[in-house]
């Protein structure tokens, strides 16, 4: 295959709601360029960009996917991204890599749910951005009114480059206002007739015109200079006005597309040729070290994978950008995070599930490289001689958590590996064993999320599994102080086993005093690995306890604190003194004592005013001012203590403190309550006492426990 140079790449990026159309545009590029010789459609399951069989039974995206079209000797690499939240991570990673992102805007609904949550990355990024309004050939499309909420939404910074003609089932024309253009399409789409503009869209497409010149030159003080001088700018000049305030993410132009009718897609083509920046034309790539570097064909070596894919028949595929210099199969790279040299064997160029071999890729181009063994996303691949980072991707963290379990017992390990295959391909797809719970534990970006991969383990893994409501990590505590004696004795035939502890137990606080009324010998704080601490005492005098059974005394304690009297959770802040006791010349061994010390700290705990205490969680809920008063009345049903509200331009920020407890689903709830327009971050924040009447139903629910 062609190698195109550094100049004559552009990579984009197709964003947008459900049903925005973004396949659908993918697919007409290819077929615009000659690529393909007929459209498929997402209906007839027949598109190259959604291929996979989860993709045809739903009928919409759900992975990334990455494919190319030629137009007019550029080569503009596009990825296809899913609209719906839940796939978040494919969003974040190719918005990574992109130049430029291209929103595609429903010309029926104007700014959706999809729209508002993915400008958050796109924002983040600063990326060049056009908006594709699609749909014009709608009954019900309304150009005017989705303008004016992109506008209101995202600023003055949209910019109107084309409006359309004929809105509606017969719509048939775009007057071009860069070009002073009327583009015709006959019925079947296509190639359009260059027509004079219409006398009677004249007055407005000339002052639609004048506008557009006055923001290409206000991006530039030489192009201001010329503007002033000759009161307009030509052509040239005013696509290299619109190429700085893309850069600077400060001009927004505006598309008029029928993605479906093949009306407009050549234009926005060339528009991304001509005027949409290249990777050497936007900001150096950010270093882990926070230093910068170039995007220069003739600098060091270094690839970013952005992206794997693991295929059951081919093995793992790692999708990077070329960010410096360029790459050559036979190549040999270190891996900057492993410190591993990977060969890279294989070059592809990628068009949906098609692979197109090449040999050489230059900065700023996408491509594949197959069965590296150690490489995975967010790695840096670099010549031997100049080891760097790439900045990693950040992808969001969970808002989701369930316990996973094989239907069968013997597929354990089995299982494990199929969710290290998922978290290679889908970071943001986690999961854990907690020791604690005794459960294995998944987080994913919500129900949908959930769903697609249990799909993914069942038929692609051929794996049953059940998804089962996570357990809470409860803690237990005590509020009081109190002094308890245990004597454990057993005589069985032969050597008995005997053992007397006095212990107070109490509760413990940083800062607190030392404990009064007993001669400390040795003290010893542990930071439990849970969470807290214990401070355990040795108080014994006059050798009524030997010193060598003291550890035995605080093994029994530790066993008993790691499954707690109340309801078998994690016991932490306490104190504990072993101040007295008794022991045998013959039956006294290390086993005695640690039962005694067990049931003495069991017995001192439950007369302690013992307390349960709950994980909560900082929940951050970004919320459409409207709908501010819903979210606040659930937040208050799930025992929620509101910690602020900030506003956040047409959203406010909700900061709450909520036990966990009260978050099951919640990612499923908040979307139900704001119809999507809602996105929330969880992390954890501290532990807090249960009301009075929750602690009685946990005890009782607690078959361990004994009064």
């Amino acid at each position: 295959m062609k190698v195109y140079d550094e100049k004559h790449i552009k990579n984009i990026v197709l964003l947008g709601s459900p049903k925005s159309g973004k396949t659908t545009l993918a697919e007409t590029m290819l077929f615009e360029a000659g690529l393909i010789n007929r459209r498929g459609t997402v209906e007839n399951k027949n598109t190259v960009s959604d291929y996979h069989e989860i993709e045809h039974e739903r009928e919409g995206s759900v992975y990334a996917t990455l494919l190319h079209t030629e137009w007019r000797n550029y080569k503009i690499n596009i990825i296809d991204t899913p609209g719906l939240d839940d796939f978040v991570g494919e969003v974040a990673s190719s918005v990574r890599v992109a130049d430029t992102c291209v929103f595609l805007i429903n010309a029926q609904h104007g700014v959706e749910v999809g729209t508002e949550l993915i400008w958050n990355y796109v924002d983040q990024f600063r990326k060049p951005t056009i908006f594709a309004f699609n749909q014009l050939d709608h009954p019900k499309s309304n150009f005017e009114a989705s303008l004016e909420s992109v506008r209101n939404q995202f600023g003055n910074a949209v910019t109107l480059m084309q409006y359309p003609v004929n809105e509606g089932e017969k719509f048939n024309g775009i007057i071009d206002l860069l070009k002073m253009r009327y583009y015709k399409f006959s019925p079947e789409g296509g190639k359009p007739e260059k027509l004079p503009i219409p006398e009677s869209e004249a007055n407005k497409a000339n002052q639609l015109h004048n506008e557009l010149v006055e923001k290409a030159a206000e991006n530039d003080e030489n192009l201001m200079e010329l503007y002033f001088e000759k009161g307009t700018l030509n052509e040239n000049e005013m696509r290299e006005g619109l190429k700085i305030g893309m850069r600077n993410h400060e001009v927004f132009p505006v598309f008029c597309i029928s993605a479906k009718n093949d009306m407009g897609s050549g234009r926005l083509m060339g528009f991304i040729d001509n005027v949409a920046p290249s990777s050497v034309d936007i900001q150096p790539e950010v270093l882990e070290d926070g230093k910068e570097l170039s995007h220069s064909p003739d600098g060091p070596e270094v690839l970013f994978v952005y992206k794997t894919v693991i295929e059951p028949n081919l093995g793992k595929m790692s999708f990077f950008k070329v960010i410096s210099g360029q790459v050559t199969t036979g190549d040999e790279l270190i891996n900057h995070q492993t410190g591993q040299t990977e060969r890279i064997s294989q070059l592809f160029i990628m068009d949906g599930d098609k692979r197109n071999p090449i040999n050489r890729l230059v900065v700023g181009d996408l491509g594949v490289a197959l069965k590296l063994k150690s490489t995975e996303t967010n790695h840096t691949l670099c010549s031997q001689n100049f080891n760097v980072g790439v900045q990693p991707i950040e992808f969001p963290g969970p808002k989701m958590y369930m316990a996973i379990v094989a239907q069968n017992n013997s597929n354990d390990d089995k299982l494990g590996e199929v969710l290290h295959k998922i978290h290679q391909e889908d970071p943001t797809f986690t999961y854990e064993f907690s020791p604690e719970l005794k459960q294995l534990i998944v987080s994913t970006q919500g129900e949908l999320h959930l769903t697609v991969t249990k799909w993914g383990i069942e038929n692609i893994h051929k794996l049953n599994v059940d998804f089962v409501k996570p357990k809470i990590p409860y803690r237990e505590t005590i509020q009081k102080m109190v002094d308890t004696s245990y004597r454990h004795k057993k005589q069985s035939g032969g050597a008995g086993q005997f053992g007397e502890v006095n212990m107070r137990v109490e509760p413990y606080h940083e800062g607190m005093p030392e404990p009064t009324g007993v001669n400390i010998r040795n003290k010893e704080v542990i930071d439990l690995e849970w969470g807290g601490k214990l401070v355990f005492y040795n108080c014994i005098v006059g050798g009524v306890i030997d010193a060598r059974f003291l550890p035995s005394i605080l093994k029994g304690v530790m066993e008993k604190m790691a499954e707690g009297p109340l309801t078998g959770s994690y016991v932490r802040d306490v104190r504990v003194i072993v101040y007295d006791g008794k022991m045998h010349a013959v039956d006294s061994n290390d086993i005695a004592f640690k039962i005694a010390g067990m049931k003495a700290f069991k017995q001192a705990f439950i007369k302690a005013s013992p307390k349960i205490l709950e994980p909560v969680s900082q929940v951050d809920i970004l919320v459409p001012e409207e709908l501010l008063g819903d979210v606040m009345t659930d937040l208050q049903t799930r025992r929620s203590t509101i910690t602020g509200i900030e506003a956040k331009g047409q959203y406010q920020l909700v900061k709450a403190k909520t036990p966990t407890a009260e978050l099951d689903r919640y990612t499923t709830s908040l979307r139900s309550l704001t119809q999507g327009r809602a996105s929330f971050k969880e992390k954890f924040a501290e532990y807090a006492p249960v009301p009075a009447h929750i602690q009685e139903e946990l005890i009782k629910n607690y078959n361990g426990f004994e009064n």
